[in-house]
C-alpha cells in the first residue's frame, strides 16, 4: 500500500521541465506499447477538480464522432456521480444501451456484437472514485453480464479485473487523491492534466471576451489582480473569474474582488439578485439556505448528485435549476413499464464547496466553536474534507465579509454574532502551534488566512513561520505560490525554502527566490538552471547573481539520467555565468556557490543506467572542489563494474577533498580493483573506502595491499563480502603492519576460514571479525 502511494506521488508531482518533456498529444492517449491486444487496457487521467478532465473526455468523444480514434467502433461516456447513486443496480447491457443511449431497434444484436468484439469498445468513466473496497467484490465475476444486475462499483470492479468485457479499453478520470493508487498495478498509462500556463490563461481570457467591447480592458484588469490571475491556471476558475469580470465591467466598476470568496459571492449575487424582485428575495434566500444544506449533506458523503425526488422541496429544485446551480439527468429504467426517474447534480464542484461553507456559517445548530473543527489544521489523521478542499477557505473568507451588503442579506445574524465568530477564529489560530503543522496543513492555513484579508491574521502567521520551510513533494499551485509570496513579504525573518518536487512554475520560482528575506532555496536542478538561462537572456544579471548565491545543492542524490544531465548543465552554466556576471559587476571571476559547496554526492541510477550515468558524471566531478563524500552504493545496485571503476579512477587526482568513497555492491572484480589501486594514493584526503559486496578475489586484495602504506590519510577499509581467501587476507594483514594510520580493516568473507580470520584478528586487533 505504501509503495503504491509513493508510486502515485512519483506519477503526479515532478518538475516543470519534466512535465513539459513528457507532454503528450490527445491522439497519443491510447497508444500503449508492449501490450497484448487481447487484454483490457486501463488508462487513468488525473487532475485536480476544475482542471478540464470532463472537457477532455467530451473532446475525445467529439473527435471520435469526426473519424478519429478509428480503432473504436463504440465509445461510451459515463459521469460517475450520476451512475453511482447507491440504490441503483445495473446490468452491463442496461448501463451501455439504456443509460448512455438507447438504440431504436436491435439492442440485443448490438450488445452481442459488443461482447464478441471488446477490443473495439472504449468505456469512459468520468469522475472515478471510491471503488477501493470493491476490488474483490463477490459480484464482480458476473458470468452473464447482460443479465446480472449489480451496483456500479461491482460492475467497474469486474471490468478492471478483466472478468467482464475483457479486451476493451477503459479510460478513468479522477483527482489525485481519489484512491486511484489502489489500482496503480493494473493501470497501463497514467496522464496528468496540469492546467493552464500563464500564456494559456491570457489566451482563454482573450477568447472569452473576443466579442465583447471590454476585450482589451478585461485581460488588463484580471492580470492586475495577481491572485485572481493565478487562480486562472484552473480552467473552471478562469471561467468564473471571467464571468465576474464581465459583470464588473458592464456595471462600470474598475476593480475586481480581491479574494476567491468575494468572487463567488459576486457570482451568486449576479446570478440571483439581478433577476429577483422584492417579492422573491426572501424566498430566494430561503431556497439558497436549503440548497446549501443539501450541498453539505451530499459533500459529507463525497457526493454531488442525488435523485431529484429527494430534494427538500419543489421550490428549492426549481430555484437550483433556474439559476444553473443544478443540472438534471435521467436515470435508466429496467423496463419500459417503469416511470421515468431523474437525478440532479451540482453544476460545478466550486459551487458545492461555496454552498457548504455558506451552510456552516448560516446553520443555527452549529455553534461558533464548532466551526473551527471544519478547518482541520490540527488533525493528524487524513484530512476528512479534502473532497471539499475549497470549503475551509470559503468558510474563513465568509466570516470576514460581515460588511458585505449581499452577504448580510443572506444571514439573519447581527454584527455582534459575526464579530463573535471572527474572535473565535482568531483565538483558534493564535493557539495553533504552527511549527507542528505538516507542509500541507501549513499551506492550507496560509490560504485560509489569505481569504480573510485580515491584517492582524496575516501578520500573525507571517511572524510565526519557521525559518526553514520545506514543501518537498507538495504540489504548489500558482495560487499557493501567490499566497506564500505575499505572506513571506510581511515577515522580517530570513527564510530557507525547499521547493523540490513541488511542480512550481517558472514565474513562481523566480518570484520567491527574488525575495530579499529568502536567503537560500532548494528546487529542481533542471528548473533552476532553466530560470538562470532565462535571466541571462533577459540580462537580469543582478537577480541572476543573487539567485545563484542563494541556491543550495548539497547534499545531492542522482537517481536518474536526467539528474546527471542537469548536474552537467549546471557545470556548463557556470562558465557562461562567470562571463555574464563579470561584464555586469566587474568581478574578475565568479563561480556558482552551490558547485563550490557540494560536499556529498549520492549516485543511485541502478543497473540499467549505472555505467552510462557514471561515465557522464566523471567528466564533471573535477568541477566540485569541496566534494568530500561520493556514495555509489544503492539498494538497486548500480553495477558500474570494472569499466566504471576504471573511468572513476582516472579522475581521482582531481578529487583532492574526497574523504569517503563508497563503491559497495558494484560488481567490481580483480581487474577493477587493480585499476582503483593504481590511482587510490592520489586521493590525498581519503579516510574511508568501502568495497563491500563486490567480486574481488586474492589478486585484487594483493593490489590493494600494495598501496595501503601510500594512502596516508586512510582510516577505514571495508572489503567484506567479496571472494577473498585466507591468502588475500594474509597479504592485507601484512600490509596493515606498515600502516599505523589505519584504524579499522573490515574483511569478513565467506571464503576466509573463520579460524584464519580469528588468528589474524589476534595478530592485529584493528581487523574486524
Amino acid at each position: 500500500k505504501n509503495s503504491a502511494k509513493a508510486m502515485e506521488k512519483e506519477l503526479v508531482i515532478c518538475s516543470l521541465q519534466e512535465k513539459e518533456k513528457t507532454a503528450i498529444d490527445r491522439s497519443q492517449m491510447f497508444q500503449i506499447p508492449q501490450r497484448k491486444d487481447l487484454e483490457t487496457k486501463v488508462i487513468v487521467v488525473l487532475g485536480k477538480a476544475g482542471m478540464g478532465k470532463s472537457i477532455l473526455v467530451q473532446k475525445i468523444c467529439q473527435d471520435w464522432s469526426n473519424g478519429e480514434f478509428s480503432q473504436f467502433e463504440f465509445v461510451f461516456w459515463f459521469d460517475c456521480k450520476q451512475i453511482s447513486l447507491p440504490e441503483k443496480l445495473y446490468s452491463l447491457k442496461e448501463l451501455l444501451l439504456e443509460f448512455f443511449v438507447k438504440p431504436r431497434e436491435g439492442s440485443q444484436e448490438i450488445f452481442e456484437y459488443i461482447l464478441q468484439n471488446p477490443a473495439k469498445v472504449l468505456l469512459i468513466f468520468d469522475g472515478f472514485k471510491g471503488l477501493h473496497d470493491h476490488e474483490n467484490s463477490p459480484r464482480s465475476s458476473a458470468s452473464q453480464p447482460e443479465n446480472d444486475c449489480c451496483s456500479i462499483k461491482e460492475l467497474l470492479s469486474g471490468l478492471i479485473q478483466k472478468k467482464i468485457l475483457n479486451g476493451c479499453t477503459l479510460l478513468f478520470t479522477g483527482r489525485p487523491k481519489d484512491k486511484l493508487y489502489q489500482y496503480v498495478s493494473k493501470v497501463d498509462k497514467t496522464i496528468e492534466i496540469v492546467g493552464f500556463s500563464p500564456q494559456q490563461r491570457e489566451l482563454y481570457i482573450t477568447r472569452y471576451f473576443e466579442e465583447s467591447p471590454h476585450c482589451d480592458s478585461a485581460l488588463k484588469l484580471i492580470k492586475e489582480h495577481e491572485y485572481l490571475f493565478s487562480h486562472c491556471y484552473s480552467p473552471v476558475m478562469c471561467r468564473f473569474v471571467c464571468f465576474v469580470c464581465e459583470a464588473v465591467l458592464e456595471m462600470g466598476e474598475k476593480s475586481l474582488p480581491s479574494t476567491l470568496t468575494e468572487v463567488f459571492l459576486k457570482f451568486f449575487q449576479q446570478k440571483i439578485m439581478l433577476m429577483q424582485t422584492d417579492v422573491t428575495a426572501t424566498q430566494n434566500q430561503e431556497s439558497l439556505a436549503a440548497l446549501a444544506r443539501v450541498a453539505w449533506h451530499l459533500g459529507e458523503k463525497h457526493q454531488s448528485a442525488m435523485k431529484s425526488d429527494l430534494i427538500p422541496s419543489k421550490e428549492v429544485k426549481e430555484f437550483a435549476l433556474k439559476y444553473g446551480f443544478f443540472l438534471p439527468f435521467a436515470l435508466p429504467r429496467h423496463s419500459d413499464s417503469e416511470e421515468d426517474e431523474f437525478g440532479s447534480t451540482f453544476s460545478d464542484f466550486v459551487i458545492q464547496n461555496f454552498l457548504c461553507a455558506l451552510h456552516l456559517l448560516l446553520a443555527e445548530e452549529l455553534k461558533d466553536k464548532n466551526l473551527t473543527k471544519y478547518l482541520s489544521f490540527l488533525s493528524k489523521k487524513k484530512k476528512p474534507y479534502y473532497w471539499l478542499h475549497l470549503m475551509p477557505r470559503f468558510l474563513v473568507g465568509l466570516m470576514f465579509l460581515q460588511d458585505d451588503p449581499y452577504f448580510c442579506s443572506l444571514s439573519n445574524e447581527d454584527a455582534k454574532q459575526s464579530t463573535k465568530k471572527q474572535k473565535t477564529l482568531l483565538k483558534y489560530i493564535r493557539r495553533l502551534q504552527m511549527n507542528t503543522l505538516c507542509p500541507e496543513r501549513l499551506l492550507e492555513l496560509l490560504c485560509c488566512v489569505y481569504e480573510a484579508q485580515n491584517n492582524y491574521l496575516l501578520q500573525h502567521v507571517a511572524l510565526r513561520l519557521e525559518p526553514d520551510l520545506s514543501f518537498l513533494g507538495i504540489a504548489l499551485t500558482p495560487p499557493d505560490v501567490h499566497v506564500l509570496l505575499s505572506i513571506l513579504k510581511r515577515s522580517r525573518k530570513e527564510f530557507s525554502l525547499d521547493l523540490r518536487n513541488s511542480s512550481i512554475d517558472m514565474q513562481g520560482l523566480q518570484a520567491l527566490v527574488s525575495l530579499r528575506n529568502v536567503t537560500s532555496f532548494r528546487a529542481s536542478l533542471g528548473d533552476t538552471v532553466r530560470l538562470w538561462k532565462t535571466l541571462e537572456q533577459t540580462k537580469d544579471y543582478e537577480l541572476l547573481k543573487a539567485s545563484t548565491e542563494k541556491f543550495v545543492l548539497d547534499p545531492f542524490k542522482a537517481k536518474t539520467m536526467k539528474d546527471i544531465n542537469d548536474l552537467s548543465d549546471l557545470v556548463k552554466m557556470q562558465e557562461k555565468m562567470m562571463h555574464c556576471v563579470q561584464g555586469a559587476s566587474g568581478c574578475t571571476s565568479y563561480g556558482i556557490p552551490a558547485i563550490r559547496n557540494l560536499r556529498k554526492l549520492e549516485f543511485a541510477l541502478g543497473p540499467a543506467c549505472g555505467l552510462q550515468g557514471l561515465q557522464k558524471l566523471v567528466k564533471i566531478l573535477a568541477a566540485f572542489p569541496s566534494l568530500q563524500h561520493l556514495d555509489l552504493d544503492a539498494l538497486s545496485e548500480n553495477g558500474i563494474g570494472d569499466e566504471g571503476a576504471k573511468s572513476l579512477s582516472e579522475v581521482f587526482p582531481t578529487l583532492t577533498s574526497l574523504e569517503t568513497l563508497n563503491l559497495s555492491q558494484n560488481k567490481i572484480t580483480d581487474l577493477g580493483a587493480e585499476n582503483l589501486a593504481t590511482a587510490l594514493p592520489s586521493l590525498s584526503s581519503l579516510k574511508t573506502l568501502s568495497l563491500y559486496n563486490n567480486n574481488i578475489c586474492d589478486f585484487g586484495a594483493e593490489n590493494l595491499a600494495k598501496v595501503l602504506p601510500a594512502m596516508r590519510s586512510l582510516r577505514v577499509l571495508d572489503v567484506q563480502y567479496n571472494k577473498i581467501t585466507g591468502v588475500g587476507a594474509q597479504q592485507l594483514t601484512d600490509s596493515l603492519r606498515k600502516c599505523p594510520h589505519i584504524k579499522n580493516l573490515v574483511m569478513w568473507n565467506p571464503t576466509i576460514p573463520y579460524g584464519v580470520l580469528e588468528h589474524l584478528h589476534q595478530l592485529d586487533s584493528r581487523i574486524s571479525v
